[in-house]
């Protein structure tokens, strides 16, 4: 009898809904380019600590309880900027920079590495790098166009959202995208 891994990430949702329609409005103008981009919805917006993987179904309540015991008081996070991975000359996703709130998703960072280290999972070796994704590129059509909107949009200002509940999310991934899913959350 085979079980069923589960994906999942450590995230703080981004629900603020002026933030959320400033990103509407990036994204529309992003759209205007006529880059081939695939867009985060709405809903699915967060800011990832830690991407886990396909994990063992047991495995999933011993990271609950890592998380259960990071610490941390609620706060501010400022979303300023739009950017890209890996580089203006090969882009594949275009996200939005944070720029108050870095210090602190940091140590949050760290302590759900630390913890999931004690579970046998290998240290990001990409390191923490505070962003929420909101498009990726699926192909090279428009992207001279997306290079010029994404540098007029580098000081664009989304506002500031509260960062007071930690989860961890299961992410199912469908033909029309990921579906998320709460596992666990902890709020302070």
């Amino acid at each position: 009898m085979s079980r069923e891994l589960v994906r999942c990430f450590v995230a703080f949702d981004v629900g603020d809904e002026v933030v959320l329609g400033r990103l509407a409005e990036v994204r529309r103008l992003l759209g205007e380019t006529g880059a081939d981009l695939k867009f985060v919805e709405t809903g699915n917006v967060h800011v990832t600590l830690r991407f886990l993987g396909e994990v063992e179904p047991g495995l999933v309540e011993r990271i609950a309880e890592v998380l259960d015991g990071v610490s941390f008081v609620p706060f501010d996070v400022e979303l300023r900027g739009v950017g890209v991975f890996p580089n203006m000359r090969r882009i594949s996703v275009v996200w939005v920079g944070i720029k108050r709130g870095v210090e602190e998703l940091e140590k949050i960072f760290d302590g759900v590495e630390g913890g999931v280290g004690g579970l046998g999972f290998g240290r990001d070796r990409r390191g923490f790098s505070p962003h929420v994704t909101i498009a990726r590129v699926r192909s090279g059509r428009g992207l001279e166009g997306l290079r010029r909107r994404v540098l007029e949009l580098e000081g664009f200002e989304f506002g500031v959202v509260r960062a007071d509940t930690l989860k961890l999310f299961r992410s199912v991934l469908t033909p029309r995208g990921p579906v998320y899913s709460v596992l666990h959350e902890v709020g302070r």
